[in-house]
């Protein structure tokens, strides 16, 4: 039996529904570029863009903006970059694709009103199976221009002479949506620093055991990823009367039985409003009917603790890195990787920024305590969209080695440090548990709950 942890490190994130209210409006708003933002764009999860994460990159792509980082004293020099970073956007999964075909049969076999005519008389079923979560010219796009603006903002370490000598590296999940993101990050670097041979010997590894370690932890895939009731309470907010509203109000709008319209019917329409502008960046008819109910703050973050837990191997494999990179700057004032590039999935850095404590509420998420959350530090929105990125950054100063950690290029206070860009000593003091305990093997048996 799951054992429901909800006020310690977890990781599964109940990424709630787009409050109804907010999901039935059909005003939208318009960027600089002319592309209609969907108003419930920022509410997509982590089916949504970087730009809304970001929202100066509408503008300009390739803008960094320094209001949003704090950098230790000028006297210090930037001597490492780990950069972990999910894949950029995809196509729909399988299981997805599927919910948003059986909506669009029922839209166009059953729905007699004029609410949805643009799409039955306009619009095709253009996804298919065979797209399964693959990725996106977007999502290319994506990683290349993340690579360019990582570029300006470490220009000491992203150079051409590291990237030749060996101290870039590159590392992915073994998922083509990751290898592909890594490949277009690499493509990125290359052409933003100019450099013109193709480098065959600069080629991302694959490392599941990294990248993936949540398949691999026998606790996890048993108590949470293929146990229904590790989901109960999104199960009875599903049952709840936010959702229930927004079932009605869907079933208004579309003009047909309360009875037709289920969860799945509301997550289908769903993505189909959320990919269409995700990848097409239109702002389609869909966009116009409902919400969604998404199982990450259960499934993924602070719901159970072994979510979180389950991250220990990339927690070690960072801090190992970071221990390294100081080591060779106090015996010899150089390092041999002066950057790492991780490539892996939401349920990759949602785990880890879980076990960190970052976005951790005072009240846990649960389903009868919607209406008091609207104003919650945990939106999977703004923590993962597609290409999110968790940048730690270590710097020798006069002082010492500091670290610096920033989401989605913006600068974090770690919990329990007052200092944005604090000793590397006090880091490692306040995960000092975690370092000494926290072991992969022991804490993703089947016994250990």
């Amino acid at each position: 039996m799951v054992k429901q942890v909800v006020t310690t490190v977890c990781f599964v994130l109940f990424h709630c529904i787009i409050s109804y209210w907010a999901f039935m409006s059909s005003c939208s708003i318009h960027s600089s570029t002319k592309t209609i933002i969907p108003a419930i764009a920022r509410y997509f999860g982590t089916k949504g863009r970087y730009e809304e994460a970001n929202t100066y990159l509408i503008d300009d792509i390739l803008a960094i903006n320094n209001s949003l980082v704090t950098l230790p004293s000028s006297n210090c020099r930037e001597i490492h970059l780990t950069a972990i970073i999910r894949h950029g956007t995809r196509f729909p999964t399988t299981k997805n694709f599927q919910k948003m075909r059986e909506f669009y049969n029922f839209v166009v076999r059953d729905v007699t009103s004029n609410s949805l005519s643009e799409i039955k008389s306009q619009w095709a079923m253009w996804y298919g199976e065979d797209m399964d979560g693959r990725l996106v010219d977007k999502g290319r796009a994506d990683h290349r221009h993340l690579a360019q603006r990582l570029i300006k903002w470490f220009p000491s370490l992203l150079t051409q002479d590291n990237v030749r000598h060996g101290r870039v590296k590159l590392i992915t999940s073994s998922k083509h949506r990751c290898v592909n993101s890594t490949i277009a990050f690499r493509e990125g670097l290359i052409n933003g620093l100019s450099m013109e041979d193709s480098l065959d010997e600069f080629k991302p590894v694959v490392n599941d055991a990294l990248m993936r370690y949540f398949d691999q932890c026998e606790r996890f895939v048993k108590e949470v990823e293929n146990n229904k009731s590790a989901l109960e309470e999104v199960k009875h907010f599903n049952e709840g009367p936010e959702m229930k509203r927004v079932t009605e109000k869907m079933a208004d709008r579309l003009e047909v039985p309360y009875a037709s319209i289920t969860d799945d019917s509301v997550e289908g329409a769903f993505f189909l409003c959320a990919y269409e502008f995700t990848i097409r960046a239109l702002n389609s008819p869909w966009c116009q009917l409902f919400d969604e109910v998404d199982a990450q703050y259960w499934k993924r973050s602070y719901g159970h603790d072994i979510n979180s837990k389950s991250s220990c191997i990339l927690f070690h494999d960072l801090f190992h890195r970071l221990d390294q990179a100081v080591a060779q700057i106090n015996f010899n004032g150089t390092v041999s990787e002066a950057v790492t590039v991780q490539v892996g999935h939401a349920e990759t850095l949602l785990p880890l920024l879980t076990l960190l404590e970052m976005f951790k509420d005072d009240t846990p998420l649960s389903s009868t305590n919607f209406a008091n959350q609207q104003n919650r530090i945990f939106r999977s929105g703004n923590i993962v969209p597609y290409t999110a990125n968790l940048l730690v950054v270590l710097y020798q100063c006069p002082e010492g080695i500091r670290m610096g950690v920033r989401l989605n290029e913006k600068s974090l206070t770690l919990p329990g440090l007052t200092e944005p860009v604090p000793l590397y000593e006090d880091v490692k003091n306040r995960y000092r548990a975690l370092l000494e305990g926290c072991d992969q093997e022991t804490v993703c048996k089947m016994n250990n709950s």
